[in-house]
């Protein structure tokens, strides 16, 4: 509100100058004025000339330039449009490549952890084979050992204790000790 008054300061001498200069009377619009008409004349013979020399000569090279131009751009936008599109191609076929590589690749890894896995397995199987070969082989072994030792243990029980007692009491009866031995083991 405060700058409306303002407002109405500037524009009110404006607004007063035309009527001013109609009544003192501006020469370029008195019509009467045979000078006057002496300009407009020239004025109008001056701008045909103008525009005909615009329009044959200056004007086509302004066309021409303009239609090489929009000719370029489209042109230039024709191969960026068709780069693009096998810029693009390019792209989905790389993403496919790549998509069918990971495919091949993770395929490829289960195949190798199956073979491994089995591998694995039968080396295992035959490992257990040969253990359980080994163990079987080793238990009869055994066997046959504590048995030849079971065996000999009454012979190796009845000498050593003829030999204790001849060393203790100094007389050697291989009878009553092999006796003896035998009461003792049963």
């Amino acid at each position: 509100m405060y700058r409306t008054p303002r407002l109405f300061l500037f524009a009110a001498p404006l607004a007063a100058v035309p009527g001013r200069a109609v009544a003192a009377g501006m020469p370029q619009l008195n019509f009467h004025d045979p000078l006057l008409i002496g300009q407009v004349v020239w004025g109008a013979v001056i701008f045909g000339g103008f525009y005909l020399a615009l329009s044959r000569f200056a004007l086509p090279r302004v066309e021409r330039v303009l239609t090489n131009r929009r000719t370029r751009i489209q042109n230039d936008l024709d191969v960026a449009r068709k780069t693009k599109a096998e810029a693009d191609r390019a792209s989905a076929e790389l993403l496919s490549a790549r998509h069918e590589a990971a495919e091949q690749a993770r395929a490829h890894v289960e195949r190798i952890q199956s073979e491994a896995r089995a591998n694995a397995e039968a080396h295992a199987a035959e490992t257990a084979k040969r253990l359980e070969a080994e163990i079987a082989s080793a238990e009869t072994r055994i066997t046959q050992s504590r048995e030849q030792a079971l065996s000999s243990l009454s012979e190796i029980a009845t000498s050593t204790t003829q030999d204790l007692v001849s060393r203790l009491i100094g007389t050697q009866d291989e009878q009553t000790v092999a006796s003896a031995v035998k009461r003792v083991s049963a």
